[in-house]
């Protein structure tokens, strides 16, 4: 049976030395913990906010639609506190309490940034999406073969075997496709498309011969019972937190393992200010936190630091650890800590109306959509441009709320409200954004947050390649909708200001060099190599999947590699 409570211990920590500190709770952070602590180390887990639980917390998930008092809508004032938020789509009555309060935690923008947070136990794995995808040699070798930037340290053959190990344990549905340039995974069985997606993706499949395929997406939802998680219920409301587990995340996955071991201390409302770093054994020695309710500052004292603080956060971190030796922080040796911010830019795509299958329907609400993996510039295929994109989409029948003219009264309008509306489909773009030295976070400090902590500066944009891109995001969501029979073809380009996203990456670098990077191959910080770095900031390129499940993969690996370095004496 899940425990709906796993009794963390808060801040009653009598002692102040551990084996490990992870710094965040989010999805790497939790990996990080379950891995250091299960292989017998003790661990020092901190988050900046609250505390959150399973199923205790999870207020609005069982509430019915007419209970929100505000019917999904938010407040004026809490608009004024989150004002990110409130340029976003993720400003919702049931989980407004889960995003970070704008005005206690700013940042200058110096170019436009959206930036999520989520600054809780469990960090933003109780709001993603969900996609799990790994990556191919196709994208750990793109920089090389594009003569970008520098090339990965690392290749597929390298991490393979790790997105076995975390697939099965975190629970990925999906279909085996054998595609090169999406490697299947150690799947459970996957969700099914309907009959509409089924005959759109033949029809596509048909029109550019085998070439482009729309497949069922790979998601964390369960579609058959794990460690007692129970599978999806198909309620795909999974982001006000699953009651049944049925979805990866902190809270119902890697926390729970990791606090059966007896080796994890949590402790929230930690705002880790500093590494603190050891000048005669070059070496960090542990973490300077600020405790978010009472002010007052402690130091914990470690063998090894994993930063999990999210990409932004984890070189917020290093960069406030400036010391005589490295004034820019610690990492800034390679003069790259806090450069090549990436993200995958979208809110651009194409949709339409499908003609027939009136007498089909569908039950349950998927948490799930279809998957068009990349297709240009791989294959032969050739673009005035840089790397590439795939989508994400779903068809569905239109509600019983639509408008129907011609039946606006009586018995005619009543019985037309019986059946649902016609059938449409649509699918938005995930692009590609190159990492360019000169898209950059920064300390500002001049600005300071509700505890006054210097605020980080954003300076990141789109340039001409993803320009480019977008162009043909649009141009090739029509083309393929308009080759499988789709009518009424609609497109869109809302515009992109990097972060919104939601997939920061790249400040602190892994590469081969300590001149051109931060991190090693194993993600440790080339100037203090009892840190590692294995959230989104550690990405050298930013592919155009969904990069979490890398994330899960990269973790797990850095983190046997430090427990088997420990053993050696060398760390």
């Amino acid at each position: 049976m899940q425990r709906d409570s796993l009794n963390i211990n808060n801040k009653a920590i009598t002692q102040n030395t551990f084996d490990a500190i992870v710094v965040g709770s989010g999805i790497s952070g939790g990996w990080a913990a379950k891995e250091l602590s299960e292989k017998g180390l003790k661990v020092l887990m901190l988050e900046r906010g609250r505390n959150f639980e399973h199923i205790k917390d999870y207020l609005s998930a069982n509430k019915n639609p007419w209970e929100f008092i505000h019917g999904g809508a938010v407040t004026q004032q809490q608009l004024r506190d989150k004002p990110i938020i409130a340029r976003t789509w993720g400003k919702n009555e049931a989980i407004m309490d889960y995003w970070v309060k704008d005005i206690d935690a700013p940042y200058t923008e110096i170019k436009p940034f959206k930036w999520w947070r989520a600054y809780q136990l469990g960090g933003r794995s109780i709001l993603w999406g969900r996609q799990s995808y790994r990556w191919s040699d196709f994208d750990f070798e793109a920089n090389a073969k594009d003569d970008w930037a520098i090339d990965w340290p690392i290749r597929y053959k390298d991490i393979a075997s790790w997105y076995d190990y975390v697939e099965r344990f975190a629970g990925i549905n999906g279909s085996k496709e054998g595609l090169p340039h999406l490697p299947d995974g150690q799947f459970l069985p996957p969700m099914e498309m309907n009959c509409v997606e089924k005959d759109v993706a033949v029809r596509i499949k048909e029109k550019y011969k085998g070439m482009r395929h729309m497949i069922i997406g790979r998601s964390a939802n369960l579609t058959a019972p794990i460690e007692g998680r129970t599978q999806c219920q198909y309620r795909n409301r999974c982001w006000e937190g699953c009651p049944f587990g049925g979805y990866f995340s902190t809270q119902s996955s890697t926390l729970p393992a990791a606090m059966k071991t007896g080796n994890l201390t949590v402790r929230p409302w930690s705002i880790v200010t500093k590494v603190l770093y050891d000048k005669d054994t070059k070496k960090a020695k542990g973490v300077e936190i600020l405790d978010a309710e009472t002010n007052k500052t402690y130091e914990f004292y470690s063998k090894i630091v994993f930063l999990n603080a999210s990409a932004l956060n984890s070189a917020w971190v290093l960069m406030n650890s400036a010391t005589d030796i490295w004034p820019d922080g610690l990492g800034s040796s390679s003069g790259e800590l806090g450069h090549n911010v990436m993200d995958h830019h979208y809110n651009l795509g194409a949709s339409g109306s499908v003609d027939g299958y009136e007498d089909k329907y569908y039950y349950g609400r998927r948490a799930n959509g279809i998957y068009i993996p990349r297709f240009v510039n791989l294959f032969g295929d050739k673009r005035d441009y840089l790397r590439g994109f795939g989508y994400q989409g779903a068809a569905s029948r239109t509600g019983w709320n639509r408008d129907i003219a011609e039946y606006s009264i009586g018995e005619k309008f009543k019985e037309a409200l019986t059946e649902p509306g016609p059938w449409r489909i649509g699918i938005g773009g995930f692009g590609e954004l190159l990492p360019y030295h000169e898209n950059k976070i920064s300390l500002d400090k001049n600005k300071k947050d509700k505890w006054g902590l210097p605020v980080l500066a954003m300076d990141a944009e789109l340039k001409e390649n993803e320009k480019k891109m977008r162009k043909d995001i649009v141009a090739e969501a029509k083309a393929m909708l308009e080759s499988a029979g789709v009518k009424d073809i609609e497109t869109h380009d809302g515009g992109h200001e990097v972060g919104d996203g939601i997939h920061e990456m790249g400040t602190a670098r892994m590469g081969k060099d300590p001149k051109t990077s931060v991190l090693n191959k194993w993600n440790q910080v080339w100037d203090a190599q009892n840190v590692f770095v294995t959230d989104g900031a550690c990405m050298t390129s930013a592919a155009c999947q969904n990069p979490s499940l890398t994330y899960m993969a990269l973790t797990a690996r850095a983190a046997n590699y430090a427990v088997e370095e420990m053993k050696k004496g060398n760390l």
